[in-house]
């Protein structure tokens, strides 16, 4: 039973021989890599170590009832804190996402309805801001294209946890699930009659991939032009060729920074957010070759529609995924976004549960 547990054992045990090794500790890339698998494998290990430690008393408390009332009495007890221990089990070996416990790269783009799509892009950025100050986590903005009247007509950031994080608290596992249309229903600013008008934003949502080992980028496949950074109406912010644009020329891709005043820096973090989307594009292109049973498995809930609605004259926030609703958006807007995604942690759990069953 639960053999599948096994291998995992054995990684565990590995990863903790290479942390004792003092050599390991002079590589920090390689240091941080092997926490954060460490982490990630620790509930289970220690899941199977409860049950497997449960099954054994269990087994003796029966072998030795037979000639001992005590240790029969204590049967019921142990059957049942058995089968709790396998159902947590149970849980810990469903296949989880394996970005799991990466970095994020979260973008918002202005969308349909102009001025007032780019002020609440400029408002959904903050709210991820916010959030990610609560959590204690790390943000840099990595590239931003303002808009007149104060919104983003698009904004790249990067979000990062600070230390190791335990399983489902980095900051992918938490905001995988924002990527999607957010649709808001408000008075614009610009609007004069007091009208409520409908507008949308799109957020993407990427694992940050720190070894550049990971995602192999050839020099001949990119093409890198740079360029004046400028900002709202064309106005100059600098007057050197620091702005850079990137062309990934096999799959057509382009990705462009102008956030910081050196050329080098903008380049960079251009092939940072590359090397995030190729890794997210072959995690598409794996999902949609594999069964429909696979992919319930690897991703359940859909992140390319409209997802949400932002309801400012009913304070209202909805989920149109998971069927969350709350009328708290003030204090969402402020960062408080935890019952919101965690909605979206529970429905993807169910599912994978349910799709685990059915195997």
């Amino acid at each position: 039973m639960f053999e599948t547990a096994l291998p995992l054992l054995a990684e565990h045990a590995e990863i903790e021989r290479q942390l004792a090794d003092p050599a390991v500790h002079a590589d920090p890339a390689a240091l941080r890599r092997l926490n954060k698998r460490y982490a990630f494998l620790t509930p289970t290990v220690t899941a199977y170590r409860v049950w497997r430690a449960a099954a054994d008393d269990l087994a003796a408390a029966k072998e030795l009832g037979t000639d001992d009332a005590s240790f029969a009495a204590e049967v019921p007890d142990l059957e049942r804190r058995t089968a709790r221990a396998a159902e947590h089990l149970h849980r810990q070996l469903v296949p989880r996402d394996p970005d799991d416990d990466r970095d994020v790269i979260l973008e918002v783009k202005a969308g349909e309805g102009g001025e007032e799509s780019a002020l609440f892009a400029g408002d959904l950025l903050r709210m991820y801001l916010r959030y990610a100050e609560r959590r204690g986590w790390r943000t840099e903005l990595l590239d931003a294209t303002a808009s007149d009247l104060g919104g983003y007509k698009d904004a790249r950031v990067s979000i990062q946890a600070t230390g190791t994080p335990g399983p489902g608290e980095a900051p992918w596992a938490r905001l995988k699930y924002e990527g999607g249309v957010h649709r808001v229903q408000r008075v614009p600013v610009t609007e004069s009659q007091g009208r409520i008008h409908t507008s949308a934003a799109g957020v993407l949502v990427m694992p940050d991939i720190e070894d550049p080992a990971e995602v192999q980028l050839d020099a001949n496949d990119l093409r890198v032009d740079v360029f004046r950074s400028s900002g709202p109406g064309g106005q100059s912010v600098n007057t050197t060729d620091s702005a850079v644009r990137i062309t990934h020329l096999p799959t057509g891709l382009v990705v462009s920074c102008q956030n910081e005043k050196s050329q080098l820096q903008n380049k960079e973090s251009a092939l940072r957010v590359l090397r995030a989307r190729l890794h997210q594009l072959a995690v598409e292109e794996a999902e949609a070759a594999a069964s429909e049973q696979r992919r319930s498995q690897i991703r359940t809930v859909d992140r390319s529609e409209r997802i949400r609605t932002y309801n400012y004259p009913e304070n209202r926030i909805a989920d149109h995924r998971t069927g969350f609703k709350a009328y708290n958006l003030d204090h969402v807007l402020e960062g408080d976004l935890d019952s919101v995604v965690q909605s979206a942690v529970d429905a993807d759990e169910a599912a994978r549960l349910a799709s685990a069953g059915e195997r």
